[in-house]
C-alpha cells in the first residue's frame, strides 16, 4: 500500500485515495447497520410514557374517590 498511485499517476505515499475509494465504495451500508439499535431506547420511551399516564389516571382515581 505504500507504493499506491491516485487516478493521474501521483504517488500517494500514504494510500489515501485507496481508502478514500473503499469509503466511498461501501456506501450507506455501514451505516444502515446501526439502525436497530436505536428502536430499543424508542421502545423504553413508549412504555415510560404508557406507566406515567397510568401512574397518573390512578392518582386522579383516587384523589376524586
Amino acid at each position: 500500500m505504500a507504493n499506491t498511485q491516485g487516478p493521474q499517476g501521483n504517488y500517494d505515499p500514504a494510500g489515501s485515495t485507496q481508502m478514500f475509494r473503499a469509503f466511498v465504495d461501501e456506501g450507506p451500508q455501514g451505516r444502515q447497520q446501526q439502525q436497530p439499535a436505536s428502536s430499543g431506547p424508542r421502545v423504553g420511551l413508549i412504555i415510560g410514557v404508557v406507566l406515567a399516564v397510568v401512574v397518573v389516571a390512578a392518582v386522579a382515581w383516587l384523589a376524586l374517590k
